[in-house]
């Protein structure tokens, strides 16, 4: 049952309100909340249905929490990891997914699950005090594992579609390990949001047990369903990696934020930062290689741009810009590929790939 706000409550949220928009213009990201006040003043003049508002208030609460849970982690590396509530302990995949916690966290990494059972259940314990847990409430297999600090490091989410949305805009790398409809889902939800550019590019590992074949042949699927209909294109194979040793999970993931280190659009130009410089000769053989993706002109170095001020953390890191073709993300991932595959041996790589 609803609780109808005292005259308290509402004589309090005005005079936050107020204080809120009086000082709007001096207040960080003023133009944002501006827009978020006006929509929502713009929707309570609308024939909008309790459905509507209770939509709105439950993900607008789904996300403060998240926010609030994140917030003092922003600058550490992510992995999310998905695979089955049904795994049993017992089971290789359970073993499997303990030991890659284990060891992306020893890499400096920290570890996000749905906090289910499962595969959710053995990243969380392998990963120790250096995961996070996006709980969910369903009428089956959905209650909290108990790995993960209920206090500071568990959201509770109405919607599944702010669950998800805090899977990827929260990580920087994918972990896949065997699983139904819901690995399934989230996986192309994933893959879908990097193949349109709709998220930042990041590695998407999918895990088999030791001569498993769940993830094979879903990848001969994709090769003999998708990609010889035509639906996809191969070089869309290249935004994930199957493998069944955890070592090479591990390196592949390390190794993406080896030399890069982020990326972002300001206005038509494509921003890649780098955690060092490259090699001329290196810049040569990724303009030789990559000029496909490319409307018009070359990758040049540059620094950071004037509308990059606001991420003053990394302000003074090199980058690299080009006029991306905007579909060719498959190729992207390449690039990011052989922007990591230096061939200056006289570079020590001395970076932190765990460090956003």
């Amino acid at each position: 049952m609803a609780i109808i706000p005292s005259t308290s409550d509402i004589k309090a949220l005005a005079e936050d309100l107020h204080k809120l928009v009086d000082n709007l213009e001096s207040t960080e990201h003023g133009e944002l909340i501006y827009s978020a006040l006006k929509a929502i003043a713009q929707l309570s003049q609308t024939d909008a249905e309790r459905l509507d508002w209770k939509i709105l208030t439950g993900s607008l609460q789904d996300m403060q929490k998240a926010i609030a849970m994140f917030y003092p982690y922003r600058f550490k590396r992510k992995v999310s990891i998905f695979g089955s509530a049904r795994t049993h302990s017992d089971a290789p995949e359970y073993r499997q997914a303990y030991e890659f916690a284990e060891q992306i966290t020893q890499r400096g990494f920290m570890v996000i699950t749905g906090a289910g059972g499962g595969i959710m259940a053995a990243g969380n314990e392998g990963s120790g005090e250096n995961s996070f847990g996006l709980n969910i409430s369903l009428p089956f297999e959905q209650t909290s594992n108990g790995f993960v600090p209920e206090d500071s490091r568990l959201v509770k989410f109405r919607y599944f579609f702010t669950r998800k949305l805090y899977f990827v805009k929260e990580s920087d790398a994918i972990a896949l390990f065997p699983g139904g409809f819901g690995t399934q889902d989230e996986f192309f939800e994933c893959l879908t949001l990097c193949q349109t550019g709709r998220t930042t590019p990041r590695p998407m590992v999918l895990m088999d047990k030791k001569g498993g074949d769940y993830w094979k042949q879903w990848d001969i699927f994709v090769q003999e369903q998708l990609i010889a209909r035509g639906l996809i294109v191969k070089e869309d194979r290249s935004l994930y990696k199957i493998t069944d040793d955890i070592d090479e999970a591990c390196q592949y993931i390390s190794s993406f934020y080896s030399v890069y280190h982020s990326c972002r659009w300001v206005g038509d130009l494509f921003v890649i930062r780098l955690n060092f410089e490259i090699t001329d000769e290196h810049l040569e053989r990724l303009n030789d290689n990559f000029s496909d993706i490319l409307i018009k002109g070359k990758i040049e170095r540059s620094q950071a741009l004037p509308k990059e001020a606001n991420e003053q953390h990394i302000i003074d890191l090199p980058r690299l810009t080009m006029h991306f073709n905007q579909h060719s993300f498959g190729r992207l991932q390449e690039l990011i590929t052989a922007i990591n595959d230096t061939c200056d041996s006289g570079n020590p790589m001395v970076c932190h790939p765990e460090q956003r």
